[in-house]
């Protein structure tokens, strides 16, 4: 590889895409081992691909924004170097596919031009901050929460106490009580509230998560202030560092942590981290992000064609009246959130003279245009026909979500996107009336851990497989009665039944007969199902998992022409921890490189941050020697004591506890932080002078 010059306006970043290209280099000469190499590039949204050799690169877009500027570079990105394919994502995130890895860099820098970051998009980080697209032009909403997640993303994007964390925290923000982007299956979810003076806050939603054990997030606050948002979010990242699990990574999320320690005791965890914490109280920046600028107004062609009968079914489901009077929000329907490169530039050039310049992806990979005149509606309807955009039925039961399978997937075990589009095609032909049905969501994921977000679909689906006549059939979970209540509040749906993939299209049919027959009047689906209960379900689906009746099409997947096999690589959804000697002390010694840093700059809580991670991270070292690995940081601090502080082995005047946690009992001064680091230092030099000697001794 040839080394990489880059020319940004800003260090900070030119500095971190030029360290990726060093360590691109270093691990193809061998010199950075495998699981490290796949942490580091994980947390610069570089993800391996089912196909050999080739990486999906994942664009981190603070809650679903991006303009028309920055989606033409996307565009030219994914050309130059990908497929020319551009995937939605349910976190509003743009997926790009089949990029090499030593193009990464330049493919970052590229981008970093038009604003758009690849940082912590994958990884054990804070990952994409979501937010209900509609926000700050819902007609009901209580403020606009854009500025809030924004704020969220930027404090928190190369934050020293969430680059390496146990796994992934998700974060979302909601619009309005409806609760559209699903605070009740985040780590953090957040509602806005006003209280009875007016003032700005949010109900906090704790501790939820989807994946093959669903949680349902818990309240922990009906009205955080506003300026509470940041330093509450903070204890909380600081807590889930130090005591979230770091080996098992099954049971490394926040949810899992509540589960081992209490709700209770974790809260108290959170608060007593409060004193560390850099911002007591924090004051978002309102004009951070401001709401786009209408299009001009623009001449009309004289003659319009008359609006249709589909034009009719588009405006009803397709389109609402913003707060913004005189105004109205369009969704544009993107079938299996795939948009080549070429649509989205047309795209882009048919919207332009009547959108404002400012698009949000949606949780159902769709897409949401702001501030359409009224009189331009008909005519952005012909220009979104015309390139295939103009579907009904947005957030309907024709709307499916789903991931992207076992099309570039590791842990895909079934097509779920052509699953999805032959769903979607089955309730337009045969239950038309259904596109109205805003109220019953169908979502799918290739396997069970729900990236397709099968664990909150009214009708879910999630890939999996089963055995007759010695071959592997390709099957499909069926979920059922999940989905949002609203205010913070939701449902994960259940376990039904499995059935051969090829006969989901059956399932859904006699689903969607059977709620036409026994649904009462104005019924909801959940009402619909509590009522029936699971086991009528179970009985009406039966006979569609009878195996002994298969046929040779069975077989075979959706989209698939070759009989089914279960080829399911190694996920990397969360990174994967490594625990080599040699590496964790190279680490505690560039760590101890960015506390002196970020000290020199006047940075005293990042420089305390650092020089915490330099002592974690070289007792880790030193106790894997008598073969110790635990599996939390705090788990860490306590068996170094009892392994080498206590026995005398490594004398340090105190226990290493004590010396450790002063983190947590001092605020950030300057003061602390000259102290922190010096010790820090000098723990580091001991104990790498220790592993020096051993080695010297070990080697004559």
């Amino acid at each position: 590889m040839q080394s990489f010059r880059t020319e940004l306006e800003n260090p900070v970043v030119e500095k971190d895409i030029i360290d990726l290209e060093k360590k691109i280099r270093l691990f193809r000469e061998g010199r950075i081992h495998d699981e490290k190499f796949r942490s580091l590039r994980l947390a610069r949204g570089i993800y391996g691909q089912r196909q050999p050799g080739v990486q999906m690169i994942r664009i981190k877009l603070p809650f679903g924004k991006v303009t028309f500027r920055q989606l033409l570079k996307i565009a030219d990105v994914a050309d130059e170097y990908g497929s020319g394919n551009l995937h939605l994502t349910t976190r509003q995130d743009i997926q790009m596919h089949y990029v090499s890895l030593d193009r990464t860099p330049e493919l970052w820098e590229q981008l970093e031009r038009d604003d758009i970051t690849l940082r912590e998009a994958c990884g054990n980080t804070v990952r994409n901050v979501t937010s209900s697209p509609d926000a700050g032009i819902h007609p009901n909403e209580p403020f606009d929460v854009s500025p809030y997640a924004h704020a969220v993303f930027s404090y928190f994007l190369r934050n020293p106490i969430c680059q390496e964390m146990g796994r992934k925290i998700k974060i979302s923000f909601s619009s309005t009580e409806k609760d559209t982007a699903f605070s009740y299956i985040h780590d953090l979810g957040f509602i806005p509230k006003l209280n009875e003076k007016g003032e700005r806050g949010f109900k906090v939603l704790f501790a939820g998560g989807l994946g093959a054990q669903p949680f349902l997030a818990s309240a922990v606050h009906e009205f955080l202030p506003e300026d509470q948002l940041i330093p509450y979010t903070e204890s909380v990242l600081r807590v889930f560092d130090r005591y979230g699990e770091r080996n098992n990574r099954n049971k490394a999320r926040l949810k899992y942590l509540v589960q081992k320690l209490g709700l209770e005791e974790v809260l108290q965890l959170i608060e007593a981290e409060r004193i560390a914490n850099k911002s007591k109280s924090y004051k978002v920046d309102l004009q951070a992000v401001s709401l786009p600028e209408p299009p001009a107004l623009t001449d009309l062609p004289e003659t319009i064609a008359a609006p249709g009968l589909a034009y009719q079914h588009w405006l009803a489901t397709n389109v609402f009246e913003q707060k913004q009077q005189g105004f109205y929000g369009v969704y544009v329907k993107v079938r299996v959130g795939d948009i080549r490169t070429f649509q989205a530039r047309d795209l882009v050039e048919a919207i332009q003279p009547y959108v404002a310049d400012e698009i949000r992806i949606t949780q159902n990979q769709g897409l949401l245009l702001k501030f359409v005149r009224k009189q331009s509606l008909p005519l952005l309807y012909s220009k979104l026909d015309a390139l295939g955009f103009a579907a009904p039925g947005f957030d309907s039961l024709a709307d499916v979500t789903t991931c992207p399978g076992t099309d570039t997937c590791n842990l895909g075990i079934s097509n779920s996107m052509s699953l999805a589009a032959t769903l979607e095609e089955l309730v337009y032909e045969e239950y038309p009336s259904l596109t109205y049905n805003k109220d019953i969501k169908i979502k799918i994921s290739g396997c069970m851990n729900s990236c397709g977000q099968h664990g909150l679909a009214h009708i879910g689906f999630h890939g999996s497989s089963v055995k007759a006549n010695g071959k592997v059939v390709p099957a499909v979970q069926v979920m059922l009665g999940g989905g949002t209540v609203g205010n913070g509040e939701g449902r994960v749906a259940e376990r039904v039944i499995k059935v051969p993939s090829k006969r989901a299209t059956a399932v859904l049919r006699t689903i969607l007969d059977d709620y036409h027959q026994q649904a009462e009047a104005s019924e909801s689906f959940h009402s619909y199902y509590d009522r029936l209960s699971k086991d009528h379900f179970y009985q009406l689906l039966k006979p569609l998992a009878d195996l002994s009746n298969l046929k040779e099409e069975e077989f075979v997947d959706w989209g698939h022409e070759e009989t089914f096999e279960t080829a399911i690589g190694v996920g990397e959804c969360a990174g994967v921890v490594i625990d080599l000697v040699a590496t964790l002390l190279l680490e505690g010694e560039e760590k101890l490189g960015w506390a002196q840093a970020s000290y020199q700059a006047g940075a005293w809580s990042d420089a305390i941050y650092h020089s915490y991670s330099v002592l974690v991270n070289t007792a880790k070292a030193l106790l894997l020697d008598k073969g110790i690995n635990s599996s939390t940081q705090a788990g860490v601090i306590r068996e170094f004591d009892s392994n080498y502080v206590e026995n005398g082995e490594i004398p340090l005047g105190s226990s290493f506890s004590e010396l450790v946690l002063q983190i947590n009992k001092h605020e950030p001064s300057e003061a602390f932080a000259t102290t922190y680091l010096e010790q820090a230092e000098e723990f580091y030099q001991t104990i790498k002078a220790k592993r020096e000697a051993q080695f010297n001794e070990q080697h004559g």
